[in-house]
């Protein structure tokens, strides 16, 4: 009677205490997205050389800002705030240009890295699933690549225009052109809202299909993910004499109308602002379509990640 009646009470506390201590989700899916950061570093130290590289050869041709600033004062306001902001937009579309083809390559070797390394073996026996180990990895290119061009531009930009106003005070000439034609704030909340619409939500089903592909594949992931779409665009050419395939993933891959027309607007107005139109974009059905067919893609994913194992 005495073991039965201890042993009760025994059972509920290991029930309570294994409960308790049962891996929370969002804390296992954070930190498997802080292992992914850890295991490749390429996902900011190559950013971080480009943008140091640009740093340096903007700071070489400040030597002829002075003048450069003199002539600019005698144009109109408008051509004033294209050749102001010319420099600040090239750094926007270079880091936006650095970081996406990191994140296409990011996510085609992603499955393939771990299964090649044989890593694999170790994080399975981790109490990790594989919906969250791909979630966690989808999360890199999606949330985390956006995050990090957005803090890299930001950091370019106020680095050109302090130094820029400095070199001007010291040259007898006063920033307040530079600062009021540059609208630099504005012009960060444009990146924002570009980097949201299109580099999270617009090309989101593109990174899932390569993480699809990555887990699928045994071999050259990056084949099986590009000649596939090329076949189908040229079987439909050659048979029916359409392109819309190829009209569909061009649209995809360059971003959308709505989302370049608005962006390239506010970037060439002095009101960058104004040309922010989130309702039409979110009205637009290819949005919700994308999202959809990458959600199935991701599903797919951690299905196909659960049966394979190292090459």
């Amino acid at each position: 009677m005495n073991t039965q009646s201890t042993a009760i009470p025994e059972s509920r506390i290991a029930s309570q205490v294994s409960a308790s201590v049962a891996p929370d989700p969002m804390r296992l899916l954070f930190w498997s997205v802080r292992r992914e950061l850890w295991e490749n570093r390429a996902l900011y130290i190559a950013p971080l050389a480009v943008a140091v590289l640009f740093l340096a050869g903007f700071l070489v041709s400040l030597v002829r800002y002075p003048a450069k600033m003199r002539a600019i004062q005698a144009l109109a306001p408008m051509q004033q705030r294209d050749a102001i902001a010319q420099p600040y937009e090239f750094a926007a579309m270079l880091m936006m240009g650095v970081l996406f083809v990191i994140a296409i390559f990011y996510s085609i070797d992603a499955f393939q890295g771990e299964r090649r390394d044989r890593s694999i073996l170790f994080w399975k026996s981790m109490p990790v699933s594989d919906l969250t180990t791909v979630l966690s990895k989808a999360a890199i290119p999606i949330v985390v690549v956006p995050a990090l061009t957005f803090v890299f531009t930001i950091a370019m930009q106020w680095i050109m225009l302090m130094f820029s106003s400095l070199v001007l005070l010291t040259s007898g000439i006063s920033p307040s052109t530079l600062w009021t034609q540059l609208q630099w704030i504005p012009m960060s909340f444009m990146l924002l809202y570009h980097l949201v619409t299109g580099h999270m939500l617009w090309y989101a089903p593109i990174y899932c299909w390569l993480l699809l592909v990555s887990a699928w594949a045994r071999r050259a992931a990056i084949l099986w993910a590009f000649v596939p779409m090329m076949a189908i665009g040229v079987i439909e050419k050659l048979v029916f004499n359409t392109s819309y395939f190829g009209g569909f993933v061009e649209n995809r891959v360059a971003g959308g109308a709505d989302i370049v027309e608005s962006s390239v607007r506010g970037l060439a107005q002095l009101s960058p602002m104004t040309h922010i139109t989130p309702g039409r974009f979110l009205e637009n059905p290819g949005l919700w379509g994308g999202l959809l067919f990458g959600g199935l893609f991701l599903a797919a994913a951690a299905r196909i990640r659960r049966y394979r194992g190292p090459m």
